[in-house]
């Protein structure tokens, strides 16, 4: 239950210690939380309004808006600058019953403001310390105008150029893709994720994404065990060892069970094998992509 409430992460260092370790200011909020409440803190909203203007009044907007002022919404992405995360995290913080702050995410690629080489350009390279700057430099300048959380790295082991995303990743080489993943982990999460210049990371996709038949996004991947441990997952067991808070799951089946609901991927691996205690969040849509997985 603590890990997923990743959104009380501020409000807890906020809060005064009166001798309580951390744990036991997590376990306090949750016990007077409600069911809604929690599952609320699950909850992402892409940016769906001027939040700086007026309140939606109707339709899909409205509900949204209501969810926020409630707190039913833990997440947000796609809102950025300062004006209008502090708007939206003042209708949060001040209307809602308990107060729990927001977190807001961003796809950060290849720099936020200051543009770097694509990933796969950075990674043929071979030059870690400048790879890990260029994430410094994106969680820097992200983090001043209010971004918490960055969707990246993508640490996708990919060999077959027809998949689009291939620009986003190390390339086709698992001990590579590791020491990449690491780099920018230390990049984008620093040494302390209290310092106001650094934004947690997220492994993602967790797992098999690059390996989708005939390139096709979303599609189907169908590999041995062999080739899972050995190709695929030694970069998401490098970000995992190097602290990533979070791990994004894959839009793909694998060997027939699709990735988002694997229990395998997820229970037996991340949070069995490697001891992972952060979150998992689902990528764009992937839970209801589940049903024409089957």
């Amino acid at each position: 239950m603590r890990y997923f409430l990743i959104t009380l992460f501020t409000f807890l260092i906020s809060m005064p210690s009166y001798g309580q370790t951390t744990e036991s200011k997590i376990d306090s909020l949750i016990s007077i939380m409600t069911l809604d409440e929690k599952i609320g803190q699950m909850n992402q909203y892409n940016g769906f309004w001027e939040v700086t203007g007026p309140a939606p009044e109707e339709g899909a907007n409205k509900m949204k808006y209501d969810n926020l002022r409630n707190g039913l919404v833990g997440s947000m992405l796609n809102v950025r600058g300062v004006e209008n995360v502090r708007a939206m995290q003042e209708l949060v913080v001040e209307n809602s019953r308990l107060g729990i702050p927001l977190i807001f995410g961003f796809d950060i690629i290849h720099g936020y403001k200051t543009l770097a080489p694509i990933p796969l350009a950075e990674a043929a390279s071979w030059d870690l310390e400048a790879i890990e700057r260029s994430s410094q430099v994106a969680a820097d300048e992200a983090s001043a105008l209010g971004i918490n959380w960055t969707f990246a790295p993508m640490v996708d082991i990919s060999r077959d150029a027809r998949w689009g995303r291939v620009m986003e990743g190390a390339g086709e080489d698992p001990y590579l893709g590791a020491a990449i993943a690491r780099a920018r982990v230390r990049g984008f999460q620093g040494n302390d994720l209290t310092a106001p210049n650094t934004i947690a990371a997220c492994a993602k996709h967790f797992a098999g994404y690059g390996f989708a038949e005939s390139g096709r996004d979303y599609n189907t991947v169908d590999m041995s065990i062999s080739t899972l441990y050995n190709m695929v997952l030694p970069p998401f067991q490098a970000a995992s060892e190097s602290g990533v808070l979070t791990f994004m799951n894959a839009f793909n089946t694998l060997n027939g069970i699709p990735a988002t609901g694997s229990h395998f991927l997820q229970r037996d691996i991340l949070k069995g094998d490697w001891g992972f205690e952060g979150f998992v969040i689902s990528d764009w849509g992937s839970i209801g992509e589940m049903v024409p997985h089957g």
